[in-house]
């Protein structure tokens, strides 16, 4: 072994406390690169596969009645690859031992064979047997909540009559990944369900017989989608045709793929923060590192060793320290990768999941880690290795001292000897001080934009929950009914106020920007389901015009006073054009809101609604819940309690848990830092430290001298550290905001006091570690030096 290597090897020993800390900062920056991108690599790879395996649709459409003769004319389209003609209807749901009424979506399967599109995934049993009206499959999400198994029963209300049914079959569908009921915004597997029953016995219940209600499409690669869809729209118009629409605007797939976009925008912003600070934090620490050698490299080029020997040990030094800190960030972002994926593939209920640990991914991870520590060293090694020999053997010279006070004011007369002894190093090494908070502030403001989203997440359920939608229950219906249908559900036991409410589906459009939203028609008097504005106040409707959220105006570029067109896709359809004269603040989605008698005008229709919200009496739920399951004309119960449940356990489950990782790796680099400040800083200050010892000072007056710096850097950091983390979090907020769930950007209080605290927990760790290490000085050997 050479010479060299035996030193790189007993440095390696000596020092390895702090190579350590340095491995860990890297490491950081490495597991949240591999984790980040890992999963969402793997859930995207996962959700490709399930969709090309099981043959899911690119178009979908509904009709009130249409003809299988227009199957084969749908198949002619340009483009098309592959048809599924099918029913699907909406049912009331009577589920023994559960008060609360569930909704189902039952869709067909054909008698003989598998669907062309769309297909099952069967985790248990059969699908139903041909001339079997009463045998079902079920979701598996809505069969584990309810505890089904082939063999169980339920009630279903089809087309107004009450039926009961027995699972034959738990199937997954990847039509269905994120499957939301009428009303809700998050799934519910409790109180909605997919159903999948024989499509003979579903056209003698709905009168379909060699008819059906739903289409779906399947594109030859490269065909136009808007193409198809308009002559598809053309097709099923006068059959009652609803506007067809593309994967984009499918619920199941636009949330999946929301919820994937998050993954993959964390995955952009965090890593590359954390790589950065990590780089950062590496060069700073190591360039000091180095410098602390100055000594013995003069030593070894006195012996003959050459600059490009000297520079290439101290790299192996380095790329050893990166390398240990690569192989544990890539052996723990590997293994939170896989759980992250897990996690995620068991929420959206997906057969199978593709893993992939992709050989680029480490070794960019890799990469930027080497380079980072590579830049460390040798922005200390170069004015190093310039010196000659003689130069370099000899301590540094002592920095020039200047008085930064009046000569008649002083110190001592309000602050300790120690005390002031560590003011005189702060302020006569600024530099150096300076950095050091700097990497400080870096460690808090990555340990803020890791906790943010507690706070914003709370500020949407605080918003949306309670100031917004104040309703208990909204009651959607099959179809839309008249506007007499509030006071009969105003009737029901445990009805305290009931409220109107109609929803048009309308592609909107301003230039070439087009979206597919929902135009919502309210109360002018609304207090139930309110309409908040962007400063977080109730808002009245105008008489006329359009009220579009934030994000929408923002999506399409209009202002207010703008106009846009509206094609209706119900009723008469024809295309409008109206002023924006509201800009409203909602979370979820993306919508249209106007003065229900506007809207009612607006479709040249009598008033009609969709659903009507109300507030209940909580005594007696159970007495309204029981009334509902007896109206055949309701479709489904969406329950705001259950709701906010569902929201809470959903972003506890996925939001919380990333951001719980990201804080832990974030800890983990805040100490590196601190830890490696307070070491430094030891080894810096090793001769004088031991000088003071031997005129008389105690090992506490020492040790106090060396942790007050610390401590007054660390506490220094703190402001500069919450401002960084600021910013920080709302670039991460800005990358996080979609058309489907957005948040407002709020850093709270008790978050940069729980940050600082992790920063202070970290000081207190290593000053009980730098502790040791001066009570262990051995003053001797410290302040030997050569003549």
């Amino acid at each position: 072994m050479r010479t060299l290597d035996i030193k790189l090897f007993r440095d390696l020993i000596r020092l390895w406390a702090q190579a350590l800390a340095i491995a860990l900062v890297i490491a950081g920056g490495v597991a949240t690169l591999i984790l980040a991108v890992g999963s969402y690599r793997s859930l995207d790879e996962t959700r490709a596969a399930y969709y090309e395996r099981y043959r899911f649709a690119d178009v979908f459409a509904a009709a009130r009645r249409a003809p299988r003769t227009l199957v084969d004319q749908i198949a002619e389209i340009s483009g098309v690859a592959g048809v599924d003609a099918r029913i699907v209807k909406l049912a009331l749901l009577d589920i023994p031992n559960y008060s609360e009424p569930a909704t189902g979506q039952v869709v067909s399967l054909p008698e003989i064979g598998e669907p062309a599109l769309n297909q099952l995934y069967m985790r248990e049993g059969r699908a139903p047997e041909p001339g079997r009206a009463g045998e079902a499959v079920v979701n598996e999400g809505f069969a584990k909540a309810h505890g089904f198994t082939p063999g169980s029963r339920f009630s279903a209300i089809l087309n107004g009559r009450k039926r009961e049914l027995v699972v034959v079959g738990i199937a997954l569908s990847p039509e269905f990944i994120y499957a939301v009921g009428p009303g809700d915004i998050m799934p519910d597997d409790r109180r909605f369900g997919i159903i999948w029953m024989s499509e003979r016995a579903l056209a003698s219940v709905y009168d379909l017989d060699d008819a059906f209600s739903s289409v779906a499409v399947k594109l030859l690669p490269g065909a136009s989608e808007r193409d198809v869809i308009m002559r598809l729209d053309a097709i099923l118009d006068r059959y009652g045709g609803r506007a067809a629409y593309g994967r984009k605007d499918q619920t199941s797939h636009a949330w999946l793929d929301h919820e994937l976009d998050m993954l993959s925008n964390m995955s952009r912003t965090l890593p590359p923060i954390f790589l950065l600070v990590s780089a950062f934090l590496v060069n700073l620490t190591l360039t000091r590192l180095v410098a602390l050698e100055r000594e013995q490299i003069g030593l070894m080029k006195a012996l003959g060793y050459r600059n490009v020997s000297i520079v290439t040990h101290y790299l192996k030094f380095v790329m050893v320290i990166a390398a240990i800190g690569i192989v544990i960030g890539a052996a723990t972002g590997t293994w939170l990768g896989i759980r992250i994926t897990n996690l995620f593939g068991d929420f959206f209920h997906f057969p199978f999941l593709v893993f992939t640990r992709s050989p680029d991914l480490y070794v960019v991870a890799a990469a930027l880690s080497l380079i980072a520590a590579a830049i460390g060293a040798l922005r200390a090694l170069r004015d190093v290795v310039r010196l000659a020999p003689a130069v370099a053997m000899q301590p540094p010279a002592p920095p020039r001292f200047r008085r930064l006070l009046p000569a008649n004011f002083t110190l001592d007369k309000f602050v300790s000897q120690p005390t002031m002894m560590m003011l005189r190093n702060i302020m006569r090494h600024p530099v150096r001080s300076s950095f050091t908070m700097l990497g400080m502030a870096l460690a808090t403001a990555i340990l803020v934009v890791s906790l943010f989203t507690r706070d914003t997440m709370e500020e949407l359920i605080d918003v949306t929950f309670f100031l917004a939608d104040r309703q208990d229950a909204t009651v959607s219906f099959v179809e839309k009914r008249p506007q007499d249908v509030v006071m009969q559900i105003a009737r029901l036991p445990g009805v305290l106020a009931a409220e109107p409410s109609r929803e048009v589906p309308v592609r909107i459009r301003r230039g070439t920007v087009e979206r597919r939203i929902v135009i919502s028609g309210r109360p002018r008097d609304a207090d139930l389901k309110r309409i908040i504005g962007a400063d977080l106040r109730p808002v009245v409707l105008p008489d006329t015009g359009l009220a579009l959220s934030s994000m929408l105006a923002q999506v399409l570029g209009v202002e207010l006073g703008q106009s846009v067109e509206i094609d209706l896709l119900e009723g008469t359809r024809r295309t409008v054009s109206l002023p924006v004269t509201t800009l409203i603040e909602d979370y979820f989605g993306i919508r249209g809101m106007m003065d229900a008698d506007a809207l009612a005008r607006l479709m040249r229709e009598a008033p009609t609604v969709n659903g009507v919200n109300v507030s209940l009496d909580g005594s007696a739920h159970d007495m309204f819940y029981a009334a509902v399951k007896g109206m055949p004309v309701v479709s489904g119960l969406a329950l705001q309690r259950v709701s906010l449940a569902n929201f809470r356990e959903a972003i506890a489950l996925l939001i919380t848990t990333m951001a719980g990782i990201y804080t832990g790796l974030a800890a983990v680099i805040a100490f590196g830092v601190v830890y490696n400040s307070a070491r430094i800083s030891l080894s810096e200050r090793a001769r004088e430290l031991a000088s003071l010892r031997v005129l008389g000072f105690t090992r506490g007056e020492v040790l106090r001298i060396l942790l007050l710096e610390l401590a007054l850097l660390t506490l220094l950091a703190q402001p500069p550290g919450w401002v960084m983390g600021y910013g920080l979090a709302w670039i991460m907020q800005t990358s996080l905001a979609g058309e489907l769930m957005r948040v407002r950007l709020i850093v709270e209080q008790p978050t940069y006091v729980f940050a600082s605290a992790i920063m202070i927990a970290a000081a207190v760790l290593s000053a009980f570690v730098v502790r040791r290490r001066i009570n262990k000085l051995d003053l001797v050997t410290v302040l030997k030096t050569r003549d």
